[in-house]
């Protein structure tokens, strides 16, 4: 049996942040160590059978979640700002 792993994009207000389920393990580590507290647990479902998680529209981007995962089953990209007129 091949494993598969499709990512799964979330857009937020400062980034895209995606997570690959077929990696995710369910640990929580990522959850415990997010300083805005934002993310929370997916009906999606991880590598195990345990859920994933997801964030809220509160991330700010730090990319800390990505660092702290021991899986590289998160991945966050930074928004470009736009340049105001004027």
């Amino acid at each position: 049996m091949t494993q598969h792993f499709k990512a799964r994009t979330i857009e937020t207000t400062k980034s895209f942040w995606t997570i690959f389920p077929g990696l995710c393990k369910g640990c929580g580590l990522c959850m415990q160590k997010c300083p805005k507290k934002c993310l929370s647990w997916s009906d999606v479902l991880g590598v195990y059978g345990t859920p994933s998680v997801e964030p809220n529209d509160e991330c700010i981007a730090c990319g800390i979640c990505q660092i702290v995962c021991p899986d590289c089953a998160i991945s966050v990209s930074k928004k470009k700002e736009e340049k105001k007129a004027g």
